[in-house]
């Protein structure tokens, strides 16, 4: 595994101000194999062409990006979006499996994969030959009425604790999303906290911020705002949570907002 730095602009800072941070970067071993054998059949086979759909409650896959990848909303159409291999803040181009069409063989030619781009939840096709592909066994699951956010791996839960959520006004979107991107605050007792993830979600109101207005799940300088509706869209925590979540979270990694 190799690790890299760079400085990112962040986006959830609800007094207006622009924070500096520092980046991890984590380039993930391989794991097209087992991603293969999750296109297979029930009588373990595939058909030429057919696509299938890829991942379960206890295993997913995310697509990394080997250089500069091309989105299609068909295959082999032409393309509609183009990613670089590293996204504005330096962090390797990220997407989550959501299917697979394969030759005979299971040999995947093409991927469908969630888009970190607005509309939330937007899928595209990708070449696989484009991108190299790692199994992720986390997933993470936000309550927005209950206000709480539990970490599972492999099936069991691991982590719950209570968040902060978007206020009325700037409300956190709902939908099945994941983890594309992961920070790291210069400041550790500023706004985010410790540390970041960044959430393929973008706020529905907020079109105009930096960067959008993407979602992130974040710590906090306010705990005693927790369990409320204060945020501007992010998800916080305690700080000690998300140095949890963080180290336990890789890039990919399933993200439910319910309602």
């Amino acid at each position: 595994m190799s690790v890299g730095t760079t400085h990112v602009i962040g986006v959830d800072d609800n007094r207006g101000v622009k924070l500096t941070v520092t980046l991890v970067l984590a380039v993930a071993a391989l794991a097209a194999a087992p991603l293969a054998a999750a296109a297979r059949g029930p009588h373990g086979g595939c058909v030429a062409g057919a696509e299938r759909h890829v991942g379960s409650p206890t295993a997913s896959y995310a697509a990394l990006a080997r250089a500069s990848v091309e989105a299609y909303r068909q295959p082999g159409r032409s393309p509609f979006v183009d990613f670089p291999h590293v996204n504005v803040n330096g962090y390797q181009t990220t997407f989550n499996i959501v299917g697979a069409i394969t030759t005979r063989a299971c040999d995947p030619t093409w991927y469908r994969v969630q888009l970190p781009i607005r509309p939330n939840g937007v899928t595209g096709y990708v070449r696989a030959r484009d991108v190299d592909v790692v199994e992720v066994r986390t997933r993470i699951e936000v309550d927005l009425s209950r206000r709480t956010l539990i970490l599972w791996r492999a099936g069991r839960k691991v982590l719950e604790t209570r968040v902060g959520i978007g206020t009325p006004a700037t409300p956190t979107p709902v939908g099945r999303f994941y983890v594309s991107q992961r920070l790291v605050p210069a400041d550790p007792s500023g706004p985010y906290g410790p540390a970041a993830l960044g959430v393929s979600a973008y706020s529905p109101v907020l079109t105009g911020w930096v960067q959008g207005g993407p979602i992130g799940i974040h710590g906090t300088d306010k705990p005693w705002l927790l369990g409320r509706a204060v945020s501007n869209g992010c998800i916080r925590v305690e700080n000690a949570v998300i140095e949890r979540l963080f180290a336990a979270t890789p890039g990919g990694t399933p993200v439910v907002i319910h309602p």
